[in-house]
């Protein structure tokens, strides 16, 4: 199914993404389940209600207990017809120099937040994100993306 407006997907149910991993193999899953991890810890702990900036910080403290390696608020380059722009994308969090975490803290997530992090997806040539809303209740959302060639408009 694809988001009309913007011509994203949208992310798989976890029991979809679920399947699929187990009939084609999940894209740095390890990496993936660590990652998922460290969020539901923090959504455990915190719950929903609080600004972005304070779960940006406690998932910092948790990916770091966890030694997740990541870079936080990490300037993304973006080229126009091949000249580089002055201005930068900030991701939240690179993880395992491979892997996008874009957070949010909404009551719901819409399709311009999937297109941001296709869009982060597009400008690092990354694989893989995810788009994670604390703001859901009663659980914290993640919703997986993978970058491929069609997605890829460069």
């Amino acid at each position: 199914m694809t988001a009309a407006s913007c011509g994203v997907k949208k992310g798989l149910s976890v029991v979809d993404e679920f399947l699929k991993g187990l009939k084609m193999g999940l894209l740095y899953k390890e990496e993936s389940y660590e990652i998922r991890k460290a969020i539901f810890e923090v959504y455990n702990s915190l719950g929903s209600g609080f600004l972005e900036s304070v779960y940006q910080e406690a998932l910092e403290i948790e990916f770091e207990n966890q030694k997740i390696p990541f870079c936080s608020q990490k300037n993304i380059d973006i080229r126009y017809k091949k000249t580089l722009l002055k201005q930068k994308y900030k991701a939240d969090f690179i993880c395992f120099d491979k892997i996008i975490v874009e957070i949010k803290a909404q009551k719901d997530l819409h399709p311009k937040h999937q297109a941001q992090l296709f869009n982060y997806l597009n400008a690092t040539d990354l694989k893989l994100g995810f788009l994670v809303n604390f703001g859901s209740f009663p659980k914290a959302e993640i919703q997986r993306f993978v970058r491929n060639k069609q997605t890829n408009k460069r």
